[in-house]
């Protein structure tokens, strides 16, 4: 082991190299320590250490954010870990092709600021906007709250450069929409989770910034009214419905009473509250439109009851409702999923899911929200474990069943944007064909044949 840090540390720039008690004093998913953390600052640097990895025969686990929810960055005892946090630099922004070049330990964030001083938009956001680096949402295919107009992160990347597990540096940094010669390499890494190479450049695709930003909280009792309210302001707002976000009773509730610092636009009792986003480019026909096609959906009866944000203080209360997540830890313990459901399905598989919890646990709770516009439901149940020696992993596997049971037939996905690292692994087959998996790891080999990359997250 000796060998391969000198040989690590000589490759690498000076910090480049974490080993001994400065590992103790960082954040590793699951308490494992590596047996050091790997800091390039080039992806001529990330290609060294790779081609060192290979040579020793070294597993490695890369590493962004830290804000992952299914395990994907878990380290086993004798891995190297390698952070991108030292490629961090925002290269350039064109806003004539609207891209702009980026290394891939940058914040998600940073890269909305940029984009917005210059006068444009980097439209995915997500609540660890602060925090996620823009390699892990490649890594990760990130959705987060505008999936329904820009889509997911695969689609605002025109090019990329990885690294592979051999140290061959794959580049492909083109700023063309229309590249139509043979395989679409970059969509390989896109959602890999960092098991077929290491993403370390990137060319994101940019937008015009909008002008205008009209939000409003919206209630109704049954959920047939919120997929006839999604298809008529989507319609009404001439695809500049940006956000449509919908927040079950009980989480509207646990949002907005104390110990939570949120205030109630409307008033309790409601089955769901959409919180509806249009951006567009024009200040006074966008705000005619969309106070028109609120009123015309509240005399048709789609919709019981609705309030518009008159501020942009007022818009950032309503976000803040829908981005308090952390409210839901007043019901440890918790287990979280992020699951994808068509819309004709979702109330049924909302209904039997429900049914399913409380005839084994009557007092859970169950907390749902989600994009919809997309077909993405956040699912948080608690108060299952409620008595003192209970073996929480083992009902954590109960919830699963439970909550991925009913999705197959349904055509569901048990990831919709956090990917499937090992928490998700035992479930992979319920989304996936015998077929597709038999693909993914034929592609696995021929680009990692030896497992050095994040061995065990995805495939077993």
């Amino acid at each position: 082991m000796p060998d391969i840090l000198s040989e690590l540390k000589g490759v690498l720039s000076s910090g480049g190299l974490l080993t001994g008690t400065d590992l103790a004093e960082r954040r590793f998913a699951g308490g494992i320590l590596p047996i050091a953390l790997v800091r390039p600052r080039s992806t001529a640097e990330v290609a060294a250490v790779m081609g060192i990895c290979a040579a020793h025969k070294q597993p490695l686990v890369p590493m962004g954010g830290m804000t992952g929810l299914v395990q994907g960055t878990k380290l086993k005892p004798g891995e190297l870990a390698l952070s991108l946090e030292l490629l961090n630099q925002i290269e350039s922004i064109d806003v004539q092709s609207r891209t702009m070049t980026v290394q891939a330990g940058v914040p998600l964030q940073q890269v909305q600021e940029k984009a917005e001083a210059a006068g444009m938009l980097f439209p995915l956001d997500l609540g660890a906007r602060g925090s996620a680096t823009i390699g892990g949402n490649l890594a990760t295919n990130a959705g987060g709250n505008r999936v329904i107009r820009y889509g997911m992160m695969r689609e605002q990347v025109l090019g990329l450069e990885a690294v592979l597990a051999d140290g061959t540096v794959v580049s492909s940094m083109s700023k063309i929409i229309k590249n139509n010669t043979g395989y679409d390499i970059k969509q390989l890494f896109i959602g890999a989770e960092g098991t077929l190479g290491i993403v370390t450049r990137v060319v994101l695709r940019l937008r015009p910034l909008p002008v205008s930003q009209n939000l409003a909280f919206v209630a109704v009792s049954e959920f047939d009214q919120v997929t006839h309210f999604l298809n008529h302001i989507d319609t009404a707002m001439g695809g500049t419905l940006s956000a449509f976000e919908v927040l079950w009773q009980d989480f509207y509730a646990l949002v907005t009473n104390p110990p939570a610092k949120g205030k109630p636009p409307l008033p309790a009792g409601h089955g769901y509250y959409i919180l509806v986003e249009a951006m567009g480019g024009d200040i006074s026909a966008d705000q005619e439109r969309f106070v028109d096609a609120l009123g015309v959906a509240l005399e048709a009866g789609m919709i019981d009851d609705a309030v518009i944000g008159q501020s942009q203080a007022e818009r950032d209360a309503m976000w803040a409702l829908r981005d308090d997540v952390g409210q839901v830890n007043q019901h440890a313990p918790i287990f979280t999923f992020d699951i994808s459901v068509s819309l004709d399905q979702m109330a049924s598989y909302v209904d039997d899911l429900k049914a399913a919890l409380a005839l084994t646990w009557p007092d859970h709770t169950c907390m749902i929200f989600g994009h919809l516009g997309d077909g993405n439901l956040h699912i948080i149940v608690g108060s299952v474990a409620g008595s003192e020696g209970d073996d929480v992993p083992a009902i954590k596997k109960q919830v699963e069943k439970l909550v991925y049971g009913g999705l197959p037939a349904r055509g569901g996905s048990i990831s919709a944007e956090h990917g499937i690292g090992l928490q998700k692994k035992p479930y992979l087959s319920m989304s996936r064909s015998t077929a597709e998996i038999k693909v993914m790891q034929l592609v696995k080999q021929a680009l990692d044949p030896h497992n050095l990359l994040n061995p065990g997250k995805i495939l077993g």
